[in-house]
């Protein structure tokens, strides 16, 4: 006979940070302040494992690097590359946008005066 083994869609508290294979303390400061509590009861609390599961790919998301190419001998992650977080994406128009040639300006009229301030007999 086949038995079939359904994962549940409700985790309880006690088993919600084994589930997403960290200890106690840091699943209470890192992720229960980021997910809906399921009363169960007169005192149980559960969490959607959905949740739980969305929670995990937006920390993969911002947090994850690639496996090591065995191939080569230093292969380097770039932090550029990955978003920050699914909730903080953006789009928009860069609008004050300097040139080179303007920060030199800046830059020259920094040293100018840094110049005419200093003392000669110093």
């Amino acid at each position: 006979m086949n038995s079939i083994h359904i994962l549940p869609r409700l985790i309880r508290l006690r088993d919600a940070f084994s589930y997403l294979g960290m200890d106690r303390e840091r699943f209470n400061t890192e992720v229960r302040p980021t997910l809906t509590e399921i009363p169960i009861g007169k005192q149980g609390v559960a969490f959607d494992r959905l949740d739980l599961d969305a929670w995990v790919e937006d920390y993969k998301t911002r947090s994850g690097r690639p496996a090591v190419d065995l191939n080569r001998s230093k292969q380097k992650w770039d932090a550029k590359n990955r978003q920050a977080s699914l909730k903080e994406a953006s789009t928009g128009t860069l609008k004050n946008k300097s040139t080179d040639s303007e920060f030199e300006k800046v830059l020259e009229q920094c040293l100018s005066k840094r110049r005419k301030g200093t003392s000669v007999n110093s």
